[in-house]
């Protein structure tokens, strides 16, 4: 297999502390402000960034956070966020030009920055991402249009900037596009060979194997009010 030449200019490094956001309602990180100069990359990513809620986000396997800054314009064209809309307004880590969900596949190592990373998932919308967009139709357009961003977890640690490159190296599972993994994931609609597999996939988050091997066992409703309601 030829391996694609992807690479890209990294746009952004945006970091957040936990908040009191909004009222009855759990705090959150998901507010991201750019941060300037080399930031370490540790195992459970970036050594200045903190997640609210470690049961569903952050940890190993959901370290680093990436969007397409691609999909911006998307989202604009179609009224879902206000012209001139910029990052991090999805509460991602970082940004590039050029690597998507459609081009990128879970397994994926890329270098980034001095780190070496991987493609674990793709990222399940929840109601936060109503609140922080100000748009509370938006994690259910998430799981829509499958443009939700990834996770990475972090190989080799080391440290990126803002300017620097993110760069594919490695590509381990050409069939699996983050786009088809997450879409199966989010819908559930997916046959039982294509679960199984997915079960398998030993480069895939386990909380995903685990939930497909569900699927592949029979078990096809879940109930996803709390994630996507609050």
């Amino acid at each position: 297999m030829t391996l694609p030449e992807l690479s890209a200019e990294i746009g952004g490094i945006f970091l957040g502390s936990v908040q009191d956001r909004w009222e009855g309602k759990a705090p959150s990180a998901i507010q991201k402000d750019r941060v300037p100069g080399p930031q370490a990359i540790t195992q459970t990513g970036f050594s200045e960034d903190a997640q609210a809620d470690l049961t569903v986000h952050g940890g190993e396997e959901k370290a680093i956070h990436h969007y397409a800054l691609d999909h911006y314009a998307a989202w604009q064209d179609e009224g879902h966020m206000a012209a001139g809309t910029v990052p991090a307004a999805f509460g991602e880590n970082i940004t590039a030009t050029g690597l998507t969900e459609e081009n990128l596949c879970i397994g994926d190592i890329l270098k980034l920055g001095k780190a070496t990373v991987q493609i674990s998932q793709g990222r399940q919308p929840c109601w936060k991402l109503g609140l922080h967009t100000g748009n509370e139709k938006m994690p259910y357009l998430f799981q829509k249009t499958g443009r939700t961003g990834w996770y990475y977890r972090v190989l080799e640690t080391g440290a990126a900037e803002a300017g620097g490159r993110i760069t594919l190296i490695e590509r381990r599972n050409p069939d699996w596009s983050v786009l088809r993994v997450t879409r199966a994931r989010l819908t559930r609609r997916v046959s039982r060979e294509d679960a199984e597999a997915l079960a398998d996939l030993a480069d895939l988050a386990s909380g995903w194997r685990q939930a497909f091997a569900r699927v592949a066992a029979g078990e096809t409703r879940e109930d996803t009010k709390a994630r996507l309601a609050g």
